[in-house]
């Protein structure tokens, strides 16, 4: 009498077919996942502009000055990788430009003017209104 074969495991086919599968899935939720990131870091930018004019303000109400460094902002801290350059700060304005350190540097970033403040290199604002490019 012949015993019949029994089958255990997976054939190669559908091996290769499994990991086909796996592999679209994956090249259609890894960009999403990056584009989710990166929106994350301009929340964060925009959030950080918010936070730095509250304390902008407060430091003009008592200095009648605005600061060009945020170490003048007493306990403002930005979030981590998110850093600020001045490009004007004087009596009747200020005017910066955050970047994070998962952005691309120059191209990609938010920017905010308070008062008469001339404009930081690459961006036209208006103030009062944070602007981000690159996004």
């Amino acid at each position: 009498m012949l015993k019949a074969r029994v089958r255990e495991g997976f054939t190669l086919l559908e091996l290769v077919a499994v990991v086909v599968i796996i592999g679209l899935l994956a090249a259609m939720a890894i960009p999403k996942y990056f584009k989710s990131r990166e929106r994350a870091y301009f929340t964060t930018l925009r959030s950080d502009l918010r936070n730095l004019a509250t304390a902008e303000e407060l430091y003009y109400s008592s200095q009648r000055q605005y600061t060009g460094t945020t170490s003048d902002l007493g306990e403002f801290q930005p979030s981590k990788g998110v850093t600020f350059t001045f490009s004007a700060a004087t009596t009747t304005g200020y005017a910066v430009v955050a970047s994070h350190d998962n952005l691309v540097a120059g191209s990609q970033g938010c920017a905010f003017k308070a008062g008469d403040a001339a404009d930081p290199s690459g961006y036209t604002l208006t103030a009062g209104i944070i602007v981000c490019k690159g996004e």
